[in-house]
């Protein structure tokens, strides 16, 4: 059989997912056409934004995960959202916070490793005048996507 594993990966981090409606059904005793409809409902009101997947990203070769706290130079200070909306474009980086503080992002990136990470953050340096960057390694992750690991 054909192995189309990254394939799917890269459309499971995209949001190609869907909820298992009879599976739900069974979960809250109520009927499939009742979740259906109200699923729908949802959606189109933009509470739910997207079906994702909840990966062990050391199976995929992501299992190098950073946390990294970004400084923009004053030049830049004023461009946290477009220059925040830019970084999460890369297929690297999870999740992308504008915040408050000491630092005006926040990135979720995960890497293959060390060496990933270094070339990531070669890239971002060079590309969007950052001030400083501050970064912190999991170690291990307990909980993600509301699912205990």
């Amino acid at each position: 059989m054909k192995n189309i594993k990254q394939k799917l990966i890269k459309l499971f981090k995209e949001g190609y997912c869907t909820p298992q409606i009879a599976r739900i059904a069974k979960k809250i005793k109520e009927p499939s056409t009742t979740i259906h409809y109200n699923i729908k409902k949802l959606e189109k009101e933009c509470v739910l934004k997207a079906y994702n997947a909840v990966f062990d990203y050391k199976k995929i070769g992501l299992g190098y995960c950073t946390y990294l706290f970004i400084r923009l130079n004053t030049d830049n200070y004023g461009k946290s959202e477009s220059i925040a909306k830019q970084i999460a474009k890369s297929e690297n980086v999870e999740s992308v916070d504008i915040v408050t503080g000491q630092y005006e992002i926040i990135v979720k990136l995960r890497c293959k490793d060390s060496d990933d990470y270094y070339a990531f953050m070669q890239g971002l340096l060079k590309k969007y005048g950052i001030a400083k960057a501050f970064s912190m390694t999991s170690l291990k992750q307990v909980k993600t996507e509301f699912v205990n690991l």
